[in-house]
């Protein structure tokens, strides 16, 4: 059984850091992109930063300059390094992988979320 596992989330002053990590665990052939989603509440859920296998990066607008994207594909895990963080960064973040699993097509695999919340 394929599983994505994330940590990190946590309260944090607005400014603070955190840095989530995700780990793909089971009978894996091959991992594909990963990426980190978030949703808040009353929104639709969102991508907020997107890795290759090769290591190219895709950031939203709205992270761009403060978060950092990151894998060790060896390991099969992503992190996501989030600096100077806002009140409106507060969101269940989501950790996602395009994998090949024995006995499958390509297709999408989600993490339980870990939830972020930014507040003074």
């Amino acid at each position: 059984q394929v599983q994505l596992v994330e940590s990190g989330g946590g309260l944090v002053q607005p400014g603070g850091s955190l840095r989530l990590s995700c780990a793909a665990s089971g009978s894996i052939f091959r991992i594909n992109a990963m990426a980190w989603y978030r949703q808040a509440p009353g929104k639709e859920r969102e991508l907020v930063a997107a890795i290759t296998s090769g290591g190219m990066t895709n950031y939203a607008d709205s992270v761009k300059g403060r978060f950092t994207i990151s894998r060790v594909n060896v390991k099969n895990m992503v992190y996501l390094q989030m600096n100077n963080l806002k009140p409106e960064d507060t969101a269940v973040y989501y950790c996602n992988a395009v994998m090949i699993v024995p006995g499958t097509n390509l297709r999408d695999y989600w993490g339980q979320g870990t939830q972020v919340t930014i507040s003074s």
